[in-house]
C-alpha cells in the first residue's frame, strides 16, 4: 500500500493535486504542514495533521512542521472575525509549547528522513514590503484571493476583512516557495480549509519557478452531531498535561459516540486494517462493550501522553465508575475528582462536624433540615459508604489517606472535602 492508499482507506482525502499519488508512489517527497502558535498547546483537532506528517515519515518521506512566527503575526483568517494580534513574546513561547508536542510523534533523528521543524519567520521577517508586494503580490490579482473562501465569506460578514488578514493568503504561498527553493519540498497538506491557501503556493511556485507543486488535504473532522472534533462543553481538549490532564483526554475519547469511533481510530491511531475492521464488527455486534472506544482512548493517550499516564487514567477511570474509593489512592481521587466542587478544613474543623453539617457546609444540601432528610432517606454517601446517621460525628478517620472525603448525593452529585495540612 502506497501512502496516498493508506490515506484514501483512512478517509484523510477530501481534495487532492493531479499526480500527487504519482510522486507519493514513486518518488521521495518533502512535505510540509503549517502550525499556528495561537496557544502554548496543540489540541487534539491537531492530532490530525500531526499524524499526517507521522505517516507520511512512516512511508519514507521527509516530513516538514512549519511553526508559524512569521504568519502568527498575522493570524489565518477565522470564517467569521478578525484574530486578536499575538505579540513576539507571546508567539516565541507558544512555539517552545508546541515543539515537543510534535517531537513525540516525529522523530527528528532518522539517519534518513529526519523531521524537522521550521519558523518561517526565518524568511517572512525579513522581507521588507515593497520587495514583498514586488515579489509575490505581483503574482496574485485581487480577483483571484475574493474566490478563496475564508476571504469571501468574511468579505459577507458585518465587519469585513483587514487588509491584514487579507494578505495571509499570500504570505503562506510564500512559505510553500521558500521551502521549495531551501528544501525541495513539493507537497503541502493540511485540512480542507486551506486549500485555498495550498493552491496558491502551487500556483505562485509554477508562475515564479516554472515547476510543478502538490497539495493533499482532508477532510474537517466533525462529531456526528455536527460539533467541532475536540470541543467540549468544558471547553478544548489540549495536548498539554497541564492544560488538559491525561485522565480528561483518555475520556474524551473513551466517550466517543459509537457514530465516530471507526472514523477517530482510522485517523488518529497507527491500527492496520484487520484490527480496525475488527473493532468495526465488534461496535456492530457488542456496542455495550466499548471495545473500539477503549482502544482508542488508549491508543492516543499512549501516544501523546505515554504508558505511565494511560496507567494511571485506567485507574482513576476504575475510580470514576465502580470502583472502590477506599481501594484508590489520594492522587488518583483528586485527579477523578478535579472538578467537582472542592472544601478545605482543617482536622480540628472536621471533628467539630457531624455527617449533617458536613453536607450542610460543603454545600450538598441547602440547609442542616434537607441534610438531615436526605441522609435518612438514604440518599447520602461517604467515600461510597451510605449514611445512616445523621447525627454521627465525622473525623479524620473516615478519610481515605488522611487527606480527602467524597460526598455524594444520589447517583451523580458530588462534593470533595480536603483535609488542610
Amino acid at each position: 500500500m502506497t501512502l496516498f492508499e493508506e490515506f484514501e482507506w483512512r478517509g484523510l482525502v477530501h481534495h487532492v493535486t493531479e499526480g500527487t499519488a504519482a510522486a507519493l508512489a514513486g518518488e521521495h517527497v518533502t512535505a510540509y504542514i503549517g502550525f499556528d502558535p495561537t496557544a502554548s498547546s496543540l489540541h487534539a483537532g491537531s492530532l490530525l495533521t500531526m499524524m499526517g506528517l507521522a505517516r507520511l515519515q512512516r512511508f519514507g518521506h521527509s516530513p516538514i512542521a512549519i511553526v508559524g512566527g512569521g504568519t502568527g503575526m498575522i493570524g489565518d483568517p477565522k470564517p467569521t472575525q478578525e484574530r486578536p494580534l499575538l505579540s513576539l513574546e507571546d508567539i516565541e513561547r507558544n512555539i517552545e509549547g508546541i515543539k515537543p508536542q510534535l517531537a513525540r510523534l516525529l522523530d527528528f533523528d532518522s539517519p534518513t528522513n529526519p523531521a524537522r521543524i521550521i519558523n518561517n519567520a526565518d524568511w517572512l521577517a525579513r522581507f521588507d514590503l515593497l520587495g514583498f508586494l514586488r515579489d509575490t503580490g505581483k503574482y496574485f490579482t485581487v480577483n483571484y484571493m475574493l474566490e478563496k473562501e475564508a476571504i469571501s465569506r468574511r468579505l459577507e460578514a458585518e465587519d469585513g476583512i483587514s487588509y491584514t488578514e487579507f494578505s495571509y493568503l499570500l504570505l503562506q504561498a510564500r512559505d510553500y516557495l521558500e521551502l521549495f527553493d531551501r528544501h525541495n519540498c513539493t507537497l503541502q497538506m493540511g485540512g480542507s480549509d486551506q486549500w485555498g491557501n495550498i493552491t496558491a503556493g502551487i500556483e505562485l511556485i509554477r508562475k515564479v519557478r516554472g515547476k510543478k507543486a502538490h497539495g493533499l488535504v482532508w477532510p474537517l473532522m466533525k462529531t456526528a452531531a455536527g460539533t467541532k472534533f475536540g470541543k467540549t462543553e468544558t471547553g478544548t481538549i489540549w495536548l498539554d498535561a497541564e492544560r488538559t490532564s491525561p485522565f480528561r483526554f483518555y475520556q474524551f475519547f473513551l466517550n466517543t459516540d459509537d457514530r465516530d469511533v471507526m472514523g477517530y481510530l482510522k485517523a488518529f491511531t497507527w491500527l492496520d486494517r484487520a484490527m480496525i475492521d475488527a473493532l468495526e464488527k465488534t461496535v456492530a455486534e457488542a456496542p455495550e462493550q466499548r471495545d473500539a472506544q477503549r482502544t482508542l482512548a488508549r491508543e492516543v493517550t499512549t501516544m501523546v501522553h505515554g504508558v505511565d499516564e494511560l496507567e494511571r487514567a485506567e485507574r482513576a477511570s476504575k475510580v470514576l465508575f465502580g470502583g472502590a474509593l477506599a481501594d484508590a489512592s489520594v492522587d488518583d481521587i483528586l485527579l477523578v475528582f478535579d472538578d467537582v466542587p472542592a472544601t478545605e478544613l482543617g482536622a480540628d474543623e472536621l471533628a467539630s462536624l457531624t455527617t449533617t453539617g458536613l453536607v450542610t457546609h460543603t454545600g450538598l444540601a441547602a440547609s442542616k433540615g434537607e441534610a438531615t432528610r436526605l441522609i435518612k432517606q438514604g440518599g447520602i454517601y461517604l467515600n461510597d459508604r451510605r449514611v445512616t446517621d445523621e447525627r454521627a460525628a465525622v473525623s479524620v478517620d473516615d478519610t481515605i489517606g488522611g487527606r480527602v472525603i467524597v460526598l455524594r448525593k444520589g447517583q451523580r452529585d458530588r462534593r470533595v472535602v480536603k483535609i488542610r495540612r
